[in-house]
C-alpha cells in the first residue's frame, strides 16, 4: 500500500479513503485488466471447441498486455465480476455443448486451470530462452527426456504451445 501510496503521491492513509484494504485495490486492479476482455460468446453457429478458443484468446491477449496481473487474477477470480462474467460465458457455451451438472463444473476447473496455468508459465517463467538452454545443458544420462524436449521445445512458438495445449483440452472435454 505505501509504494502505491507513494507512486499516487499520497500518503497511506490518504489511499485508504478510495480502497478498504489491498485486496480491494488488487480486485480493481483485476477488474481494471480484465475490463478490457470481450466476454460475449461468440454467436451459437460455431462448434463449441471453436467458441471456447475465442473466448480464451480474448482472456490471454488481455493478460499478456499486463502480465504482472496474472498471479492477482488468480487470488481474485471469485470477487472479480468481470472475471466471472467470462466465465459464465464459458458456461454458457458449455451448457450449448451438452454439458451438465459435474461434467460441466470440471470443464470449467480444467478450463480455467489450463489457461490461468499456461498463461503464468508464459509470461512469468517461459522455458524458452534461458530456461531451454539450461535445460539442455543437464546431463542427458540423467534427464534424456527432458533435454530432449529442451531442444524440441525451441521450434515450438508460443501460440503453437498455448493452442496446441487449449486444442488438447477441448478434444478430452469432448470426448
Amino acid at each position: 500500500m505505501r509504494s502505491v501510496a507513494k507512486e499516487l503521491g499520497m500518503s497511506t492513509m490518504a489511499l485508504y479513503r478510495y480502497v478498504d484494504d489491498r485486496a480491494e485495490l488488487e480486485r480493481l486492479v483485476v477488474d481494471l485488466v480484465l475490463e478490457t476482455v470481450d466476454t460475449e460468446a461468440p454467436g451459437p453457429g460455431g462448434h463449441w471447441h471453436d467458441r471456447i478458443e475465442v473466448l480464451v484468446r480474448r482472456l490471454r491477449d488481455a493478460m499478456a498486455a499486463h502480465p504482472e496481473v496474472v498471479p492477482l487474477t488468480v487470488a481474485h477470480r471469485h470477487r472479480s465480476l468481470v472475471g466471472l462474467r467470462w466465465s459464465e460465458s464459458v458456461l454458457g457455451v458449455l451448457a450449448e455443448a451438452g454439458f451438465d451438472g459435474a461434467q460441466r463444473v470440471v470443464a470449467l476447473r480444467g478450463l480455467l486451470g489450463y489457461v490461468i496455468g499456461a498463461i503464468q508459465l508464459e509470461q512469468l517463467g517461459p522455458l524458452s530462452g534461458e530456461g531451454t538452454v539450461a535445460i539442455t545443458e543437464l546431463p542427458p544420462d540423467a534427464f534424456p527426456y527432458m533435454t530432449e524436449t529442451a531442444r524440441d521445445a525451441r521450434k515450438v512458438s508460443a501460440d503453437g504451445e498455448f493452442l496446441g495445449g487449449l486444442a488438447l483440452l477441448l478434444r478430452g472435454l469432448g470426448a
